[in-house]
């Protein structure tokens, strides 16, 4: 296996301790990008097994250039990374230059506005997000790994591995709170499962304190229609357990009310699900109405409900649109163009040094 270098010509930043969407990209990326630059790694410990140094350590190894560059790169992705490579390459005068990845698709507050001016690079994740960064160097949309997030051997049959009742499964993936659009996602269920007797759906996502009473007023809610033995809520899967589900799931649905991207369905496509997404993030570029599967108002459950019925009425409808949603993450969303699309802003960089 490739290991990090210790003298690093790029060092990639994950300064935050919970698992998150940024996190999932990291934690995908920097085992790719190992074999393609001499890579260093800043932050908590990977779930792929990837150990960080710190920042004090970063800071300390950035005090001289790495061997045949004249800087190294702190490819950052958070506010507060920003501001800690700003303090090393102003203040510190280190030889750094800063890359960040925006992936919001709404006007920055003015501070954040301030930080990303004074990147040396920005990459957006769609070319909505790139609308909002006036220093856009290029748009590289996340990638997936499609070996990970492959489809089962018989997607019509790959329910059974679940353990819970009917043929086929519904799953959304994420934290149960309002943004993510969960209480959609159940009154939607609530209408359409009546009409889907073979089907049952499940939850898959952390409700974090704040939110278990949200979560418990969806049980209960569940629990009333007499359905709580077909919505399921599987908290917390671990990460590297999550393409287990996308695989026994026929159809992954997203509908947030907001989402910078949306990792979740574009891998679930990726294991062959049929997707229905609202209207947000990167989901219309994900989807074709009618081909990959549907695409929903934000916040608009009985549209929700329609949409699921219309992809699952029919399996084997459901389980060609799962095979289309594959073949666009194959032609335009993979791991690979990620990290491509991402070493030419690196060595863009290097090249005009």
């Amino acid at each position: 296996m490739t290991m990090l270098s210790p003298d690093p010509e790029v060092i990639v930043f994950n300064l935050k301790k919970r698992y998150t969407g940024v996190s999932a990209t990291v934690n995908a990326l920097v085992p790719l990008q190992m074999h393609q630059w001499r890579l260093g790694y800043c932050g908590t410990l990977l779930s792929n097994g990837v150990a960080g140094m710190t920042l004090k350590e970063a800071i300390r190894l950035s005090r001289r250039p790495p061997a045949g560059r004249p800087f190294r790169i702190w490819h950052v992705r958070r506010d507060h990374e920003m501001m800690a490579g700003l303090w090393a390459r102003d203040v510190l005068r280190l030889p750094v230059k800063l890359v960040f990845t925006s992936a919001a698709q709404h006007l920055h507050g003015w501070f954040p506005r301030w930080l990303i001016s004074r990147m040396d690079a920005v990459i957006a994740t769609t070319p909505k997000a790139a609308s909002f960064v006036p220093n856009t160097t290029a748009v590289v949309p996340h990638g997936i790994d499609l070996q990970r997030f492959s489809p089962p051997p018989d997607k019509l049959t790959a329910w059974a591995d679940a353990g819970l009742p009917g043929k086929y499964g519904i799953g959304v993936f994420g934290r149960v709170r309002p943004d993510k659009g969960s209480d959609v996602f159940v009154d939607a269920m609530i209408e359409a499962l009546p009409h889907l007797p073979d089907v049952t759906a499940v939850i898959a996502g952390l409700a974090q304190p704040q939110h278990q009473a949200y979560q418990q007023a969806l049980k209960d809610k569940i629990a009333a229609a007499g359905l709580a033995d077909r919505i399921v809520f599987l908290g917390e899967v671990p990460a590297g357990e999550v393409h287990r589900w996308y695989q026994r799931c026929l159809l992954c649905v997203a509908c947030p009310r907001y989402e910078p991207f949306g990792l979740t369905p574009f891998e679930a496509a990726a294991t062959g699900c049929a997707v229905v997404c609202s209207r947000t993030g990167a989901f219309e570029e994900l989807i074709d109405p009618g081909v990959q599967g549907e695409l929903v108002d934000t916040g608009d459950a009985h549209g929700l409900a329609q949409a699921v019925l219309r992809v699952m009425q029919d399996p084997a409808r459901a389980l060609a649109m799962g095979q289309a949603a594959r073949q666009r993450v194959v032609e335009r969303f993979t791991l690979a163009q990620e990290a491509a699309g991402i070493g030419r802003v690196y060595q863009g960089l290097f090249d005009a040094a």
